[in-house]
């Protein structure tokens, strides 16, 4: 009988434990489910916010360009010769405006041709000229030139399946006019280069990121030019060469409390100090630059100093054992082991630093840009800033144009992490 109920006993306890196996490999493979959901669920939102972005970018890749016949006809322009014409004189916004009234003689209205005249772009007089520029010779007679459409139009163009339908901020008259166009096949839809070739501008058609990119270039190459070795050597001095003081203690907190600072408060630095002080001009790359290197100083460093710490002593003490001396160590043996770390964090303080706007706000970097800058003290705004103007605008063509420069700035942080990787891939096979 004892026997039998101790059987019973054992019997009891393995069950119970096959059960609490049971149990557990089911509570780890809800866990896993879940974390499979939850990364799921995060790729999930990225594609629809990246596609959400791409659909509405997509309309200011292209634009729409109109064929008129302008008579460049010499009493019109008000000159006697095309070398007067070659000087960049003459009346141009005149012969344009008399070209689109010939074309269209049943306006007769002061208002309607207003209207009519609205349907082109404000840079339509630049181009006839340009035209006329580069070929004297049509001096005097009517040639077909392309001119852009107002963004309005443009906008217009991209959202109806018909020209002619009605649109808000399209009267039915321009409408009208737009679909005699139309048929007559003027219109034409191109791949807007003026996109990454133009500054930015006040009309939407006009606009474009070349300023604000080459301005994130020449910010980003003094933010990387300064923050980088800066940020190398105090990390490397204070694991390799520091004495482990109060000082070094003090040095070390200041560093972790400044990765906490909001960015705002760096570019107050900048504005009362850099500018204010030093006088370096404002809405400058050379300014952000700096500004953005104080920023990420303690990024680098922190990622730096975990870096160099994780290389294994036997390195050092082999190092030491052979000779070399602690200059010969760190620089030779120890830096080169620690670099893929080094650009990981890099890479974050870069990273950081390219989406930030706040700061540069402080410094006049949101200041209005048309020209494109041509060194690091020119005049300058970043993708970042110009996407916020942009956002702000009340134009309807704005909105294609911030998605189209987020895309860009995706684009150049993707180039920039690729760049960054390779390097960092390219040490660790080195190893």
């Amino acid at each position: 009988m004892t026997k039998q109920t101790q059987t019973s006993a054992e019997l009891t306890t393995t069950e119970k434990v096959a059960f609490s196996l049971k149990k557990r490999h089911r509570k780890e493979k809800r866990f896993q489910w879940m974390g499979r959901l939850a990364i799921g669920f995060g790729f999930m939102l990225v594609l629809i916010l990246l596609t959400d972005i791409f659909i509405k970018a997509m309309p200011a890749f292209h634009q729409h360009w109109v064929k008129l016949e302008i008579d460049y006809r010499k009493d019109w322009m008000k000159i006697d010769s095309s070398e007067s014409v070659l000087a960049g004189e003459g009346s141009y916004r005149t012969t344009l405006k008399k070209s689109i009234y010939q074309m269209f003689p049943e306006v007769k209205d002061r208002k309607q041709k207003r209207s009519l005249f609205a349907l082109f772009s404000t840079n339509a007089e630049f181009t006839i000229k340009n035209y006329l520029m580069e070929n004297p010779k049509v001096l005097g007679k009517k040639v077909d030139v392309f001119v852009r459409l107002d963004d309005d139009i443009d906008t217009y163009l991209k959202s109806v399946n018909m020209p002619g339908e009605e649109f808000s901020r399209v009267n039915q008259a321009q409408a009208g006019w737009v679909l005699e166009l139309f048929e007559l096949k003027r219109i034409e839809k191109r791949w807007n280069t003026s996109f990454f070739l133009n500054g930015d501008s006040r009309d939407p058609e006009l606009a474009g990121v070349k300023g604000a990119l080459t301005g994130t270039l020449l910010t980003m190459l003094v933010t990387l030019l300064l923050s980088f070795p800066l940020g190398v050597a105090a990390a490397l001095y204070l694991e390799e060469f520091a004495p482990k003081n109060r000082w070094t203690d003090l040095i070390e907190v200041n560093i972790n409390n400044l990765a906490a600072v909001p960015s705002i408060i760096f570019g107050l630095l900048g504005l009362a100090v850099i500018i204010n002080m030093f006088g370096l001009p404002r809405s400058a790359p050379l300014v952000g630059g700096i500004v953005l290197t104080l920023m990420t100083l303690p990024t680098i460093i922190i990622a730096s100093r975990a870096s160099i710490k994780a290389v294994p002593p036997s390195i050092r003490e082999a190092a030491l054992g052979l000779g070399a001396s602690r200059m010969q160590t760190a620089f030779g043996h120890v830096l080169p082991i620690a670099m893929p770390g080094i650009l990981t964090g890099t890479i974050i303080g870069m990273a950081q630093a390219l989406g930030e706007t706040a700061p540069l706000l402080m410094i006049g970097m949101v200041a209005f840009i048309v020209d494109i800058p041509g060194g690091i003290t020119d005049p300058a705004t970043v993708l970042p800033v110009q996407i916020y103007l942009w956002a702000d605008s009340p134009e309807r063509a704005f909105l294609a144009k911030t998605s189209a420069a987020i895309l860009v700035l995706l684009s150049f942080l993707l180039v920039m992490n690729s760049i960054a990787a390779f390097l960092r891939k390219k040490f660790e096979k080195s190893l």
